[in-house]
């Protein structure tokens, strides 16, 4: 009678440090910042912590068993299940994302970690899971694909439109040019004639070797290289003013001599912000500012124009803004834009700088 007094208080002792385990581990599990699962041999869940309750807004006995599966989305519940029950079945960690109903209705996207869950004699008892809403992360990914697919899209634009001013613009007047000089050489003329001719060709020629130096310039800032960033942002200025027949004042001052890649981010900057204010300004005249503080350089392009409205904008079909931003995104620099409807835009473009990785000025 003793050993099996002995005995009953062993398993007795046993079970009490089995549920004060237990106890410790829902009181971890329900202070925990995600949602945790647990099941058993049978595939059913058998606990919830207050994380998941608290998110669903549902009861642990509506949650038991099969019942988390009524907050599963439709169109995702299927997979889920296929997911849980292979890997059950093979006894694997896995890992998925399903949207699920929150308590105020919205369904969000939750990374499902599961693994196989055993007992000090490796028997098999179940799984446990945690479980993380992850949709502000699939927001982010979505948006910033979007954000991708535009930027293809306007580089294949920007192809096909330089593509076309080859083809049918360049291409016809050097065919054209062409001809001109081959009737030249046939036709019998005086040599006044001749000469009158070839002027002619000869500034033919000069505005399409002109031409091509425009579209060269759009494609690749060769200026940024020999000239500094002030000159190659004063000269295009010039440039783009006489082409579009207005006035483009820029100014330019305590400025170091910058990294290539702030220099062309920069001008890529201002080139897109001088077109867009061409086309959508309504007015002729422009101001540039490019200055140079011990840690930034500001750049900023005003106008007294049409305005128009920077959040509807950002959500329009546009690219100009989008891509302003990413490329001042990834020196860590802003885009702030003012703007009030007929009072104008100012676009202010801000650049960290490193004081110790600037370059040295020429001398």
């Amino acid at each position: 009678m003793g050993a099996w007094a002995g005995g009953d208080t062993q398993l007795n002792n046993s079970e009490s440090i089995l549920s004060e385990s237990e106890q410790r581990f829902r009181l971890v599990a329900d202070i925990a910042p995600v949602m945790i699962w647990m099941s058993g041999p049978d595939k059913k869940c058998t606990f919830f912590n207050e994380g998941w309750l608290k998110f669903t807004g549902r009861s642990i006995d509506s949650e038991l068993g099969d019942g988390w599966a009524e907050g599963v989305h439709a169109e995702d519940l299927q997979k889920c299940f296929d997911t849980y029950v292979q890997a059950f079945d093979l006894r694997k960690e896995f890992a998925m994302e399903y949207r699920l109903r929150r308590h105020d209705g919205e369904y969000r996207w939750i990374q499902d970690t599961g693994v196989p869950w055993f007992d000090q004699e490796r028997c098999f008892v179940g799984y446990i899971g945690s479980c993380v809403d992850i949709t502000d992360r699939k927001l982010a990914e979505a948006a910033l694909a979007n954000i991708h697919h535009r930027m293809i899209e306007a580089q294949e634009q920007e192809r096909t439109r330089i593509a076309r001013e080859l083809h049918d613009d360049i291409g016809q007047r050097l065919s054209l040019l062409a001809v001109n000089l081959a009737e030249l050489q046939r036709s019998p003329s005086n040599l006044s004639t001749i000469r009158s001719r070839a002027a002619e060709l000869e500034n033919q020629a000069s505005e399409i070797v002109s031409d091509i130096q425009t579209i060269s310039h759009r494609l690749h800032a060769s200026g940024l290289e020999f000239l500094g960033l002030a000159a190659a942002m004063r000269g295009f200025c010039n440039e783009f003013g006489e082409q579009q027949k207005m006035v483009i004042s820029f100014e330019g001052h305590d400025l170091p001599r910058l990294p290539p890649d702030i220099s062309l981010c920069l001008f890529r900057v201002l080139q897109e912000a001088i077109s867009n204010s061409a086309k959508h300004s309504g007015v002729r005249y422009f101001e540039v500012r490019l200055w140079g503080t011990p840690n930034e350089i500001h750049l900023t392009v005003s106008d007294f124009g049409s305005g128009f409205d920077p959040e509807g904008a950002k959500i329009g079909r546009g690219l100009g803004l989008i891509s302003m931003h990413e490329r001042l995104k990834i020196l860590n620099g802003t885009l702030s834009i003012k703007s009030q409807l007929k009072r104008g835009t100012t676009i202010h473009a801000q650049v960290p700088v490193n004081p110790v990785t600037l370059l040295q000025p020429k001398t």
